[in-house]
């Protein structure tokens, strides 16, 4: 498993080949493609956990003809490329991607490491996968979680003339936490699922969750567990906060006066806590850099021909304003 600070590399082609081999352990993974997964697995993944995302692909949103509400597309998007959208930003965000069906997740043996906590995940193509969380972000009947804790997780409905059995909606609260240590659901979840936008935060938010009980697993006080994925401007570091003394007073002005650990272990948790505040820090220089390759990463999901027609307008009016 990766540790917090450990970040995998996007531009490694073990991390980003979705054929790959994925047998072996992980610290999350995430059942289902869609955008709540995906989603959830970016920022899962820029935390540093190790993820994997599985995916059957038969999401809902495949049933959209065309996509006009997805904020940041003002003409819209194709469902397809929306997809390869999302599909690219998890592999960016050193996560792997595997077209594969998950079967069954019980939980891992007793026995093993990790205070025998976490699962065993098997897939249809006979992959075996061990992890510490998994992230149900999945629209259909959610019978691969049965092991986990049988007629408990599921509710029986009407549907016209049949009774059917489904994955009870309600059974994660609304923070996506379950009384399973372990398991969050980002789906099904009513109606934070009925629209893409919404599902992609739903996801983001449960991520947002499990970092948070991740973190507070690894000894963080209530009031510095909660985690945010940003950047921030050099600018911000100027002044006061670019002093370490400044941060560790903030650190120690958070921390609840029932919080129980040894002073060494404040001190290791609160100089981790400080080196990634400065690691989220960017120059002008960095900030244009990456705003640069973001671009030309959009250009690998458009049309050629499209390209080529806007470049060819821009010469005219180049040419013309000579």
């Amino acid at each position: 498993m990766t540790s917090e600070n450990d970040e995998a590399d996007p531009t490694d082609d073990v991390a980003t080949d979705p054929d790959r081999d994925v047998d072996g352990d992980y610290d999350v993974v995430v059942v289902g493609g869609g955008p709540s997964g995906c989603s959830a697995a970016v920022f899962t993944g820029r935390y540093g956990l190790d993820t994997v995302v599985f995916d059957r692909g038969k999401a809902a949103l495949e049933r959209a003809a065309y996509v006009e509400n997805y904020l940041g597309f003002p003409a819209g998007v194709g469902t397809d490329t929306l997809y390869d959208l999302m599909h690219d930003h998890v592999t960016e965000a050193g996560c792997a991607y595997v077209a594969d069906l998950v079967e069954s997740v019980e939980h891992r043996p007793t026995g093993d490491d990790d205070e025998n906590r976490g699962f065993v995940v098997e897939t249809q193509e006979g992959r075996t996968v061990t992890t510490r969380y998994v992230v149900a972000a999945s629209w259909y009947d959610g019978e691969y979680l049965r092991p986990l804790g049988g007629d408990e997780l599921f509710i029986r409905h009407d549907h016209g003339d049949d009774e059917h059995e489904q994955f009870d909606p309600d059974y994660a609260d609304d923070d996506g936490r379950t009384p399973i240590d372990g398991l969050y659901v980002v789906a099904p979840a009513g109606e934070r699922n009925a629209q893409a936008i919404v599902a992609a935060g739903q996801g983001a938010y449960v991520a947002r969750c499990l970092l948070e009980d991740h973190r507070r697993d690894q000894g963080y006080p209530d009031g510095v567990d909660s985690y945010y994925d940003w950047i921030r401007p050099d600018a911000e570091f100027t002044g006061e906060w670019g002093d370490r003394d400044r941060w560790r007073e903030w650190f120690h002005d958070r921390i609840p006066d029932e919080y129980a650990a040894s002073d060494e272990r404040v001190a290791e948790l609160r100089e981790r806590y400080i080196d990634h505040a400065f690691e989220t820090k960017l120059t002008d220089e960095e900030v244009d850099a990456r705003e640069r390759r973001g671009q030309k990463r959009l250009l690998d999901h458009l049309d050629d021909d499209l390209i080529l027609e806007r470049a060819r307008h821009i010469e005219a009016e180049r040419q013309a304003n000579l």
